[in-house]
């Protein structure tokens, strides 16, 4: 591998990982309020691609455009969500039997409406840009990935100003420290969980459309990158929002470079097996540093 493929597979990674973290953070944030592993984050991916396909058919509406609507439009639809099933789930500090079936089956009921809707065809958002790229001396980046990602990177950003200066981001890491304590001192948890889910699901809503930009996508679309942002969050620590970024890069850059790896002039694992790059690091990362690559900081601090 010379260095131009080198930098152009670098960069390939970066770019993905912008979206890896964008997809992965409201999994994220649901997870440390409410400590509910949403399995339905993948139907919400799903509806989110085909929400920015069919702005973009029937109202020739940018799907970039059509991916910031859904930032509003799946947060009225994740509160609706939590104020019909989600919020008579039983409280618990820990991910419960009833919340883990409750989301899985609310995923196969979007997914089973998407096959009613659009039926099994693979659809695709194909604009200009799709097959345009950006040439920077010997480094070649496609145009869609470079502006999903800095609409990523965006939303990403004030998200965390939302999360370090308004009084929900406030209350938020309240309860994600310490609940208990947090409803002592006033936070009102049933609010805060319901906003919470909300914008869970609008950043998943986000991410589906922007992912809808560079990937095909079916009914059971959400199905791959629900085990990536698994991976992510269990990387960054499953309550950890700052920590989403660090296992975004790093599940990118693995999954960008694994397939690149030569042994006696063949490749070691196929395209086909790609899918088992995830697999493999969640294991890893389960058994070596069950509380996240974050952990290793949080310990060098305190030694320090």
């Amino acid at each position: 591998m010379d260095f131009s493929q080198f930098l152009n597979l670098l960069i390939s990674a970066l770019l993905l990982a912008g979206v890896y973290a964008a997809m992965a953070v409201g999994m994220t944030v649901i997870y440390g309020v409410m400590k509910i592993v949403n399995l339905a984050h993948a139907g919400f991916l799903m509806l989110g691609a085909y929400f920015a396909f069919e702005l973009y058919e029937r109202f020739h509406i940018d799907p970039l455009f059509g991916a910031v609507l859904a930032l509003p439009v799946f947060f009225l639809f994740g509160m609706g969500v939590h104020w019909l099933l989600v919020r008579w789930l039983p409280k618990s500090d820990t991910p419960t039997l009833a919340s883990l079936l409750l989301m899985f089956g609310f995923w196969l009921v979007l997914q089973n409406f998407a096959y009613m809707v659009w039926h099994n065809d693979d659809r695709s958002i194909t604009t200009p840009r799709t097959l345009s790229a950006v040439n920077i001396g010997q480094i070649t980046v496609p145009e869609v990935n470079l502006i999903v990602f800095a609409a990523a990177v965006v939303c990403l950003i004030v998200l965390q100003i939302v999360f370090n200066r308004s009084w929900f981001g406030r209350s938020m890491r309240a309860l994600i420290q310490n609940p208990y304590a947090a409803q002592i001192v006033g936070v009102d948890d049933g609010r805060t969980s319901r906003l919470t889910f909300g914008l869970g699901t609008a950043f998943a809503g986000f991410a589906g459309a922007l992912l809808g930009m560079i990937y095909t996508f079916s009914p059971d679309f959400g199905r791959q990158f629900l085990l990536r942002s698994f991976v992510i969050i269990v990387l960054g620590g499953l309550d950890s929002v700052s920590g989403v970024a660090l296992g975004a890069v790093v599940l990118a850059v693995v999954e960008t470079f694994g397939p690149q790896i030569q042994f006696h002039g063949k490749y070691i694992l196929p395209d086909s097996l790609q899918p088992a790059i995830s697999f493999a690091l969640l294991v890893v990362v389960l058994l070596i540093m069950p509380k996240g690559l974050a952990s290793m900081f949080t310990r060098k601090r305190r030694l320090t």
